[in-house]
């Protein structure tokens, strides 16, 4: 597996895949690397010739009062699991390859990065579109991947792509969890003994809501159970659970087929986030 430190060389090794008429797909990571991340490798391998993994944890995604100096950060461990599960490279960047000195610009998707997450986080999406979008253009792979654990990301890259019209597709891959249920995450990390205990009550609250609905209980209430029962589980807080539209986002008012629940609560130092199709 070769490890690429710039985009020069990144670009050059894309070039003499796709001189030798191969197909690469791309798989964009903050690191901490896991077998969430691990399932999008083996799906770009059977989606191409040849897959990358990324590496580089964006400041531009971190408020000012959030992780980015203890986000979970084991470089040589992620290479060698990258490397096991068949990846061709890793694009491990440092800073000023994405951003250079002086730089400037932002992608901004609008309406979509206003809500849920973005609500709670604001200037992530920005910051996100912002590195993915570099990150796309730097590589120019024929598909990049990402889990749908993040189904709103999922949703402003999508998006991103389409308007700028960047010739890559975009391919969701399923969440991965744990046997119990907890969502994988590199922030799971942060979760003590107790609290990973109490963990999976997030996604059996959803589990319900979901079960709700689709029995004919109106959205919002069974988002109300939902949330009630998290806090009552021994989560601190939850920033928010609804039940939206999975194409529009729009809120939903009533029991439909393209309905997701989505969620996102505090547990410790610790924030997870959740979704589920309905």
């Amino acid at each position: 597996m070769e490890i690429i430190r710039t985009k020069a060389d990144l670009r050059a090794r894309v070039s003499n895949w796709r001189s030798a008429g191969e197909t690469i797909a791309l798989t964009p990571t903050m690191g901490a690397i896991h077998e969430g991340h691990l399932s999008l490798v083996r799906l770009g391998l059977e989606r191409a010739n040849h897959c990358v993994g990324t590496i580089f944890v964006n400041p531009r995604q971190f408020g000012p009062n959030e992780d980015f100096a203890t986000y979970p950060r084991d470089e040589e461990g992620d290479f060698a699991k990258f490397e096991a599960a068949g990846c061709d490279a890793v694009y491990a960047p440092a800073p000023d390859q994405i951003y250079g000195t002086d730089y400037k610009t932002e992608v901004i998707v609008h309406d979509i990065s206003d809500l849920m997450e973005g609500a709670s986080r604001p200037g992530f999406f920005t910051g996100v579109a912002t590195v993915v979008s570099k990150l796309l253009i730097q590589a120019m792979p024929d598909i990049a991947i990402f889990g749908e654990k993040d189904f709103q990301q999922l949703a402003v890259i999508r998006t991103m792509a389409r308007d700028l019209d960047l010739p890559i597709e975009i391919l969701g891959a399923p969440t991965v969890r744990e046997p119990d249920g907890l969502a994988l995450s590199s922030r799971n990390a942060y979760l003590d003994e107790s609290q990973r205990r109490i963990a999976p009550a997030l996604h059996e609250a959803m589990i319900a809501a979901a079960a709700t609905v689709q029995n004919g209980t109106a959205p919002e209430i069974a988002a109300d159970q939902a949330r009630k029962a998290t806090l009552s589980a021994g989560f601190q807080e939850v920033d928010y659970i609804d039940i939206r539209d999975q194409d529009s986002f729009l809120t939903a008012t009533a029991p439909g087929d393209n309905l997701r629940i989505f969620a996102a609560a505090r547990l410790g130092t610790c924030r997870l986030i959740d979704n589920l199709g309905i």
